[in-house]
């Protein structure tokens, strides 16, 4: 007879099924409580309002509107401006929902964070896998951009440019290696380094520098504007403007470089979604204004093959090549703050895989000095620097689209489950229409992403592909879900 008093046995745990360990989530109080917190030391709160509105615009403004604009006016004609609004449309319902969760949960791993508080690991593994692909491709992108500003203030100011075999990726002409490209970043190494309020400050002095120099350029280009070159306003159709669109999307790429501070900010619940939405209206209105003028001056034709385009613009204006040199100036200045701005970002994402141990604890490593990590920004400089000294700009840039709008199409997907699953929590900010807008922002990632040729999709799939093996082989089984397994984190 059994003693009424006894405890009951003990039963072995359930082991977890394959699916419940791809699917467990982390709740979002550990995501939370977790903030800053790194191997050998914490990151600092320094970052106000102003600082991070200042780091999105800096990781948005440059590459997209000095250079890729030159690639995408042969695709979509006058209706360039149009393909600005489709993509800005597509980022600002991508923008609402970052807000919404920036101000909810504010850490640094961005969307990766808030897939793996609602979706599970696998889907933040995907979700972080393509913001690698983002912020570091983009970074190599935008630092190819750079060096063909800098050959255009070169040539005005000293008449000498770097010999094309040492600015120009293999392939490109006689190019070797972009060594302009491979400067920059390790510049912009050098300032992370020193920490994030110092790299913050730096920004924010760029980031005027560049507004500055875009405004000048519709001061001067606006002299030139012909009515008639908007005259076949969409001569190559809504197809064109569609493509185009989607190649722009690139420029609108890094506003959600805020939400990366998330552990730096000194009231991120307040200032996050506030910087988010901001920084956004600024861009967009500066880049329609821009291209406006760009093609009110030049022929939409003239425009094919041009790498500096508003530079030569000002120059063909104004019969001098003073104004292009000092655009080109402020080119070199603020694109080199896109460079530094999304580096930032893609050191702080790994830097939140580090600590849930999905990538190796090397990156989630601070120095106590700087309250930095150190050597995850290092690395990743290293390897954004060997990109943009060996692959040409336009693959870049499509490949960094196609990881961004993925990751966009997420974090829409991410309010609504959250709202679902934890409709409770405090959200400082809420979008709007209830789950209207993040529907509307995933469907128009999803149409952007199907704009794209198949060459990058299929760019794409390999990337993805390299991406599960290292998860099935590495992450899923050092996650440190995996090894607590906890029963609150498995999915239901």
């Amino acid at each position: 007879m059994l003693d009424q008093g006894a405890a009951p046995p003990k039963t072995a745990p359930r082991r977890p099924t394959t699916v419940g360990r791809l699917m467990r989530r982390k709740p979002v109080d550990v995501l939370v409580a977790e903030g800053g917190q790194g191997e050998g030391g914490s990151l600092r709160r320094s970052l106000s309002m102003w600082q991070l509105t200042m780091i999105s615009i800096g990781a948005t403004l440059g590459t997209g509107i000095f250079v890729v604009l030159g690639d995408s006016v042969p695709e979509a004609g006058p209706a360039v401006t149009l393909a600005f609004v489709l993509a800005g449309l597509t980022a600002l319902f991508s923008a609402l929902s970052y807000a919404e969760l920036a101000g909810t949960i504010p850490v640094a791993g961005s969307s990766y964070s808030y897939a793996y508080a609602t979706m599970g690991e696998l889907v933040a593994w995907v979700c972080g896998w393509c913001l690698v692909l983002e912020y570091g491709v983009s970074v190599a992108a935008v630092a190819v951009g750079w060096g063909e500003y800098l050959n255009e203030l070169l040539d005005g100011t000293i008449g000498v440019t770097i010999p094309e075999a040492l600015s120009a990726a293999p392939g490109e002409g006689a190019g070797i290696i972009n060594l302009p490209g491979l400067i920059v970043v390790l510049l912009a190494m050098v300032f992370l380094l020193g920490g994030a309020k110092e790299s913050a400050r730096a920004n924010t002095i760029m980031v005027v520098v560049k507004m500055a120099a875009l405004i000048l350029f519709c001061a001067i280009g606006f002299m030139g504007f012909k009515s008639g070159n908007y005259a076949d306003f969409m001569p190559l159709g809504m197809a064109g403007v569609s493509a185009a669109g989607a190649s722009l999307f690139f420029s609108y790429i890094g506003f959600d470089a805020a939400s990366t501070a998330g552990e730096e900010a000194k009231n991120p619940q307040r200032d996050l979604p506030r910087a988010i939405m901001l920084s956004l209206i600024i861009v967009t209105a500066l880049y329609v204004l821009v291209a406006a003028v760009a093609v009110g001056a030049w022929n939409w034709t003239k425009f094919e093959g041009s790498k500096a385009p508003l530079a030569q613009i000002m120059n063909d204006v104004s019969g001098q090549s003073f104004w292009g040199t000092l655009l080109a100036a402020g080119a070199v200045i603020s694109i080199a703050s896109v460079v530094l701005t999304v580096l930032y970002g893609q050191t702080r994402v790994l830097f939140a895989m580090s600590r849930d141990g999905l990538v190796p604890r090397v990156f989630g490593k601070v120095s106590p000095k700087t309250g930095t990590p150190r050597v995850n920004t290092v690395i990743v400089s290293l390897f954004c620097g060997v990109l943009a000294s060996v692959i040409p700009l336009g693959k870049l840039v499509d490949a960094t689209s196609i990881g961004t709008l993925f990751a966009f199409a997420l974090v829409n997907i991410a309010v609504i489950v959250l709202r679902r699953t934890r409709p409770d929590m405090p959200r400082t900010f809420r979008v709007p229409l209830g789950w209207l807008f993040p529907v509307l922002g995933f469907c128009f990632c999803a149409y952007n992403m199907f704009s794209l040729d198949s060459i990058t999709w299929i760019v794409f799939g390999v990337w993805m592909a390299v991406g599960l093996v290292f998860y099935f082989g590495y992450g899923m089984r050092r996650s440190r879900l995996a090894v607590a397994a906890p029963a609150s984190t498995e999915a239901a």
